[in-house]
Order: C-alpha cells, then sequence, then structure tokens
C-alpha cells in the first residue's frame, strides 16, 4: 500500500513544531526568507550564528533523513534557467510580501493574523494561476 501521503502530514507536523519551539525559545516568527535575508543585508549581528544554524539544519536535516527513508520522487524541472530565474522571482515575491510559506502560512496563520491570511491567500492563488498558464502554454 503506497503511503506518500503520510510525508505531507509528518512534514507538516515537524514544519509546525520547529515553528512553535522556535517562538519558544527565541520569541521570534520562524520566517525562512526573513532569516536567510537578515544573513544577506547584514542585520542579524549578534544573531548571526543562530540563523546559520538555523538554515544548516533547514538544509541539513532533509538530507541525513534521506539516508534512513526513500525519497519520494519528484517533478522539479532539470532545467537550471528556469530555476534561477524561479528562485529570484520568489526572493523578489517574498521580500516584497514581507514573509514567505513558512513565515505568513505556518505562523501568521496560526496566530490568525489578517495580513497573513490574506499573503498566504496571495500566493497560493498567484501560485494557481501560473502552474494554469503553464499548462495551456505547454510549459509543463
Amino acid at each position: 500500500m503506497e503511503v506518500a501521503w503520510m510525508y505531507g502530514i509528518i512534514g507538516g507536523l515537524m514544519i509546525g513544531c520547529a515553528a512553535g519551539v522556535y517562538l519558544l525559545i527565541n520569541g521570534r516568527i520562524m520566517g525562512a526568507s526573513g532569516i536567510a535575508g537578515s544573513l544577506v543585508d547584514g542585520t542579524a549581528k549578534s544573531a548571526r550564528v543562530e540563523r546559520i544554524a538555523f538554515l544548516l539544519g533547514l538544509m541539513g536535516v532533509p538530507a541525513l533523513a534521506s539516508l534512513f527513508v526513500a525519497i519520494p520522487t519528484t517533478h522539479v524541472t532539470s532545467n537550471l534557467p528556469l530555476l534561477i530565474v524561479a528562485g529570484i522571482m520568489v526572493g523578489f515575491g517574498t521580500r516584497l510580501g514581507s514573509g514567505c510559506t513558512s513565515g505568513h502560512g505556518v505562523c501568521g496563520m496560526s496566530r490568525f493574523s489578517v495580513r497573513s491570511i490574506v499573503a498566504t491567500c496571495v500566493y497560493i492563488g498567484a501560485g494557481v494561476l501560473v502552474i494554469v498558464a503553464a499548462r495551456r502554454m505547454g510549459v509543463l
């Protein structure tokens, strides 16, 4: 029996728990783009080591888990220029929206932040529109 749907549930629980622990220990919202952005623009200052550790954990834990659990197949493109453009657009969007999916979607919505609820609806809606358009144009 295929249980791939469990990966989403387990991942969601892990992200939710991590966000709660981060908020309880640091008193700050776990927004990955804000954490990464503060390292890039130099505003992290005294929290630099903590934020680097967070980002290393964000990348390292899935790599470590892949040693013990089979990684589900994905449909990510191998088109490097497309991935670069997509990454730049996501970075621009997170700055424009003052946060990312972890900041608004996980932490903001759980606190019933109207701004985060609106932001989440906008980026989910934009994602749906882009996928529909890309499929109609034959890109996907």
